[in-house]
C-alpha cells in the first residue's frame, strides 16, 4: 500500500523541454483498490506560486488510506514541489509523511547554480547541504519532467529514459522502461495507453524492480490512467477515478 500511493506521487533528462502536456488546475484523484476493497486515495493538483521572483508551479500531492485498510495501516502522506514552468526544474519540495508510524518531515532547497540542495528535517531538527548532479528532479517533479520529455513519444519497445532524483537524502537513478501499447477499460471508457516500468536503485521506493506496471494516456496529456503493484497474493491498482483541468482533449475510443 506505502509503495503504491508512493508511486502514484512518483509519475502523477536533460533535453530540450517543451510544457505543454499540463498547466495549472489540472487535477487527478485515483482510487486505490485490492480488487473489489477500496484501500485509499491518492491527488495530485497543478497550482501556481512564486519562487525567487519567478512564477512557478506547485504541485501537490496527497496519499490516504480509507475504511478497513486505515485500521490496518494508516496512510497519511503530503508531498509536494515548486518547479520552474519553463525548465522544469525544482525550487523547493515538502514531504510530510505518516505510513503505519513511520513518519517524516522534511523540505529540501536546490540551488540549481551551486548544485546543491538544503534538507530541513524537522523531526530530527537537522539541516543538511548535499551536492547533486545539474538538471537533477525531486519525486514529484520528475513525473511532470517526463510527461513533457520530447523522447517519450518515440520510444520503441525496450527503450527507456534516465533522470537523476534527489530522494531520501540520496541521489539516485531512476529509469522509465517503455513495454508497449495496448487499449486498457477505464472508468471512461476504452482508452489507448503507453505502458511503462520504472526501474530505481536497490533499496529505494520499490522494493523489487519489476514489481510496478505505469500505464499512461497515448495522448498530448500523458495521463496516469493505471499503477499495478504486484503482490505476493494478487496485485494493488490504483485506477484514474476523477481529474479535471487537462491541457488537452481526452481521447476515448468507446464507452
Amino acid at each position: 500500500m506505502k509503495k503504491l500511493i508512493t508511486a502514484i506521487l512518483f509519475f502523477t533528462i536533460c533535453n530540450v523541454y517543451s510544457q505543454n502536456a499540463f498547466s495549472t488546475g489540472e487535477y487527478f484523484k485515483f482510487r486505490i483498490h485490492y480488487g473489489f476493497i477500496n484501500a485509499g486515495y491518492a491527488t495530485l493538483e497543478v497550482k501556481d506560486a512564486v519562487r525567487e521572483n519567478k512564477k512557478v508551479f506547485h504541485v501537490v500531492g496527497k496519499g490516504y488510506t480509507t475504511g478497513a485498510a486505515k485500521l490496518f495501516f494508516k496512510v497519511k502522506d503530503d508531498y509536494q514541489s515548486y518547479f520552474d514552468k519553463e525548465t522544469g526544474k525544482p525550487y523547493q519540495f515538502i514531504r510530510k509523511i505518516d505510513e503505519g508510524g513511520y513518519t517524516k518531515n522534511q523540505e529540501g532547497f536546490f540551488n540549481q547554480s551551486s548544485n546543491t540542495v538544503t534538507v530541513n528535517d524537522y523531526k530530527n531538527d537537522t539541516k543538511k547541504t548535499f551536492k547533486v548532479p545539474e538538471n537533477v528532479q525531486d519525486i514529484v517533479s520528475v513525473f511532470y519532467y517526463l510527461r513533457n520529455h520530447p523522447e517519450v513519444d518515440d520510444l520503441k519497445v525496450g527503450g527507456f529514459i534516465e533522470v537523476d532524483m534527489f530522494f531520501d537524502e540520496e541521489v539516485t537513478k531512476f529509469k522509465l522502461k517503455f513495454l508497449g501499447r495496448e487499449d486498457i477499460k477505464t472508468k471512461f471508457g476504452t482508452v489507448s495507453a503507453m505502458i511503462f516500468r520504472p526501474y530505481v536503485q536497490a533499496g529505494r521506493v520499490f522494493k523489487e524492480e519489476e514489481s510496478l506496471t505505469v500505464w499512461i494516456s497515448d495522448d498530448g496529456n500523458k495521463v496516469p490512467l493505471r499503477i499495478k503493484a504486484d503482490l505476493a497474493v494478487g496485485s494493488l491498482k490504483a485506477d484514474l477515478d476523477e481529474f479535471k483541468g487537462l491541457s488537452h482533449s481526452f481521447k476515448v475510443k468507446s464507452k
